[in-house]
């Protein structure tokens, strides 16, 4: 496993920033391997020479990503998760936490996990005050796949969404407060992934540095302590 412990955090690192050099070397060495394809071998050579150079190129903007991602995905302290991305981050407080799980579709009489975990959230307008809008405008992107996904599910149940409720760009807080942009776009997202699949925040198994079920079982584990930790206080 690579998540690292402290005395008071717990660290996760996420596969998908594993080998950023080796990738950008890997990039490297394609190229120059096309490029004297190219230039020392025959004719006959060209076209290989420059799918060689377009492989090293697709490598070299794949490692550069990923030596830009933090050392770190998560971090689990006593208060709070937090999730961190190289366009921002956004924190989960645990006493907001009401169930951690792998989400699941219906695909007929079967379910099938997705890999993915997911977060239901007591309050999920109280996230939204922990997430910068270029993250949000990453999420928006990323999670077009899981959408179709909860759409699915719901179709399957009878509760279809129109159109005319797709990423609105109106949204407004029970405490009244009215979200425009992005936010309220994002917080729609949210809704509707909770009515599909029943969570509102979602992890993939990328950013994780174990499979998804044994990273539930860590959620929980530490949403537990925290909730004993509580009550031994008040006691």
């Amino acid at each position: 496993m690579s998540g690292n412990e402290s005395s008071d955090s717990i660290f996760i690192r996420g596969v998908s920033s594993h080998n950023g050099i080796t990738t950008l070397l890997i990039g490297a060495a394609g190229v120059l391997l096309g490029a004297l394809t190219i230039t020392v071998l025959p004719e006959l050579f060209f076209l290989a020479g420059i799918l060689i150079i377009a492989a090293g190129i697709i490598a070299l903007v794949m490692g550069f990503f990923k030596i830009r991602e933090p050392q770190y995905s998560l971090e689990i302290t006593k208060e709070r998760l937090t999730y961190y991305h190289r366009l921002g981050k956004w924190q989960i407080d645990w006493h907001n936490v009401q169930r951690v799980d792998v989400p699941r579709i219906h695909s007929g009489l079967t379910h099938i996990d997705l890999e993915m975990v997911g977060f239901r959230l007591k309050d999920s307008e109280a996230f939204l005050a922990n997430i910068s809008p270029r993250l949000i405008a990453h999420l928006l992107m990323e999670q077009r796949p899981l959408l179709t996904q909860a759409e699915r599910g719901s179709c399957d149940t009878g509760r279809c969404y129109g159109d005319d409720v797709i990423d609105d760009a109106k949204y407004k807080t029970a405490a009244g407060e009215e979200l425009k942009g992005i936010a309220a776009m994002f917080a729609h997202r949210m809704r509707r992934l909770q009515s599909g699949l029943g969570y509102d925040v979602f992890i993939s198994v990328n950013e994780l540095d174990r499979s998804a079920p044994e990273f539930v079982t860590l959620m929980r584990e530490c949403h537990e302590a925290v909730k004993e930790e509580s009550t031994a206080s008040l006691n």
